[in-house]
């Protein structure tokens, strides 16, 4: 697909679907980071847990949800719909949120956090399906970066509000993990209420069995290259669960901790629309690498620099990466792929990078156990490194899916 200049008005006539898509992600994101950003303290200040099961537990988290979004995007390609399915792993989100202030051992809430990710798995894989069929042709990179900035904006604001619940509490993380239930609720109702979704094209062809070998070789060579470079640049990616861990670290404070997703999340918030408009015009490969390589160096910061000025650059470098890439790698998955595949190709590539955050984030939980947080950082870096030196040769091929797919 050729790319189109657009005025520089253009992306604010977005559809409205997009629009609320974002603020239904923008509220469950605020009850999520809610929860998040207090989460890997809760853990190991509040029931014992070591770093390494923080990471086993954050990475069985993720690789849940990656999982099941293959099923759940292959079955919105089978019977051509998106909105149900997302809407029931919002659903089933704002259902399971209450187990948290009620788990009374690591075990429930490793039982929480796995049925929250089921949740996540079921809707993201068609929501992000959603938000490519609805995106006008030419403005894809616009609105996967304007549906990232407002969920990211809910990151954001989450938790400002756990920071603030916390001194209202006395750092009674229970009640703030009540709150954030009631977010959560109101996402759920918005995606029922204010959401269509446009009709099926005629002239896309049913998809009886979207996980067949032939379905699969269907989305093409393109799309199988932007797998493996994100599946490699997940690998320097482990949860930053490990940010907050740094954190604490480095005398951050118990109840200002959250601050690092605040920090993290406004950097993420304010660039990714930007980036996504961007993209649309100048193709998408080269902010990948720019993306890549704020991760090198935001690695190297938080592993080298000291006290809290060193982790702040490091965390707002962190988001930045985030803002050069996330947005920008959905866009090239729904243009590298037919339109009927949508759902599949974005479940797969979930999968992949599911899988892979999990071995990430166990690396970083174990290097951080066994020889300190500097060699998690350092691993993290010399990933992203790697994943930087491997998108070189792919970035011709990668630019050339971005602008005929």
């Amino acid at each position: 697909m050729k790319q189109t200049t657009r005025a520089p008005g253009a992306t604010l006539r977005l559809p409205a679907g997009i629009w609320v898509l974002g603020c239904v992600s923008m509220l469950m994101d605020v009850s999520s980071e809610m929860i998040h950003a207090l989460l890997p303290v809760y853990l190991t200040a509040g029931l014992g847990a070591t770093a390494l099961a923080v990471g086993v537990i954050e990475g069985i988290a993720e690789a849940t949800a990656a999982i099941t979004k293959v099923f759940s995007g292959a079955l919105s390609d089978r019977i051509g719909r998106r909105k149900e399915l997302a809407a029931l792993g919002y659903g089933l989100a704002a259902l399971t949120k209450p187990v948290f202030p009620l788990a009374s051992s690591i075990g429930w809430v490793i039982a929480a956090r796995f049925i929250d990710r089921i949740g996540k798995g079921i809707r993201g894989a068609p929501r992000d399906a959603l938000v490519a069929d609805l995106a006008p042709e030419g403005l894809r990179g616009a609105a996967f970066g304007l549906r990232q900035s407002l969920d990211t904006l809910g990151a954001f604001l989450g938790p400002l509000l756990a920071i603030g619940l916390m001194a209202l509490f006395a750092n009674d993380f229970r009640s703030v993990f009540w709150v954030a239930v009631i977010p959560a609720v109101l996402a759920f109702v918005l995606i029922l209420t204010a959401v269509r979704e446009p009709p099926r094209s005629p002239d896309l062809r049913p998809v009886r069995h979207p996980l067949s070998r032939a379905e699969l070789r269907l989305l093409g060579k393109p799309y199988w290259w932007i797998v493996a470079v994100a599946a490699l640049f997940t690998l320097a990616r482990f949860s930053e669960a490990f940010l907050i861990l740094r954190a604490e670290d480095s005398g951050l404070p118990l109840m200002l901790l959250p601050l690092v997703f605040v920090g993290m999340n406004a950097v993420y918030a304010l660039s990714a629309w930007p980036v996504g408009v961007v993209s649309d015009r100048t193709g998408r490969a080269g902010l990948l690498a720019v993306g890549l390589g704020l991760l090198v160096v935001a690695d190297l910061v938080l592993a080298l620099a000291q006290g809290l000025p060193g982790l702040a650059a490091g965390v707002l470098l962190w988001g930045l990466h985030m803002g050069f890439t996330q947005g920008v790698l959905a866009a090239l998955v729904a243009e590298s792929v037919p339109a009927e595949l949508r759902g599949t190709a974005f479940g797969m590539v979930n999968l992949v990078t599911g899988l892979a955050l999990l071995l990430a984030s166990v690396i970083a939980g174990a290097l951080w156990q066994g020889f300190g947080a500097e060699w998690t950082f350092l691993a993290g870096a010399g990933f992203a490194a790697i994943s930087l030196v491997a998108l070189l040769p792919l970035s011709r091929r990668l630019g050339t899916a971005g602008r005929k797919a």
